[in-house]
């Protein structure tokens, strides 16, 4: 089976313009996404919107190509640039993950291993220490799966709700999971992905992939608990520069 990363970096952020290219140990951001998932996937590309990240991908030996600036989300972004591509799989990895453990990328391709799969991403068992807060938090997305590691639904509440039992004890008598945004799909289902409209529940939640599950498609799930670091502000990229030389 044949496998491509497309890492999608845009340009543009409220938050953050120019992200992929913010210096991270002296390198951009983006170079240490693509270099890190180059050591399990060597077919790898950055998909972008504009050109400054293009000829630095380039220029540091990596391959990107360009795609339409009009894309809603990733996942759309990485379906042109996999239209001629010859992968069985294509994994969507965020462009903001500088430290992505090769470990999850692998989780993640094993889930196709099962001939049922059809999209794939990771979870994190919640470690309770994390504490409420962090339970409660709407940017901290949760999950609930099956007997059969699928997922049931993604929900920025808390799922399950634990009916009865104070909630100061839901952490005892519950097992919950949150999501690490890391997507893989069959290169056929990805091309339909891409076009179906937005429904109901991706816009209460704003969770593109309830649009998946609202219209039949089934995401198989696998664990990690590997730490991930995003990086959506200027803040994280200082946290980030600090774990960085923490780890040298």
């Amino acid at each position: 089976m044949k496998f491509q990363a497309i890492i999608p970096a845009r340009y543009a952020s409220t938050r953050f313009p120019g992200k992929p290219l913010a210096l991270l140990g002296g390198k951009p951001m983006i170079q240490h996404v693509w270099e890190r998932v180059s050591e399990v996937i060597p077919c790898a590309v950055v998909a972008t919107d504009d050109r400054r990240i293009f000829d630095v991908v380039e220029a540091f030996g990596g391959k990107a190509v360009m795609t339409s600036e009009s894309h809603r989300s990733g996942t759309d972004r990485c379906a042109e640039a996999a239209a001629t591509s010859d992968a069985d799989v294509i994994i969507n990895v965020q462009g903001d993950e500088p430290f992505i453990d090769p470990a999850q990328l692998q989780a993640v391709m094993s889930c196709f291993d099962d001939p049922e799969t059809q999209i794939a991403t990771l979870v994190r068992p919640f470690d309770p220490a994390a504490g409420f807060e962090a339970l409660f938090d709407p940017n901290l997305v949760k999950v609930v799966i099956d007997e059969h590691d699928f997922a049931m639904y993604f929900s920025r509440s808390v799922i399950p709700y634990v009916r009865g039992i104070e909630w100061t004890k839901w952490l005892e008598t519950a097992r919950y999971y949150t999501h690490i945004g890391l997507y893989a799909y069959r290169r056929d289902i990805l091309g339909r992905l891409a076009s179906l409209p937005q429904s109901a529940l991706e816009k209460a939640e704003s969770l593109e992939q309830l649009r998946w599950l609202q219209n039949g498609y089934r995401i198989k799930v696998a664990a990690s608990n590997s730490p991930t670091i995003g990086i959506d502000t200027p803040d994280d990229l200082a946290a980030a520069e600090k774990y960085l030389s923490n780890r040298q």
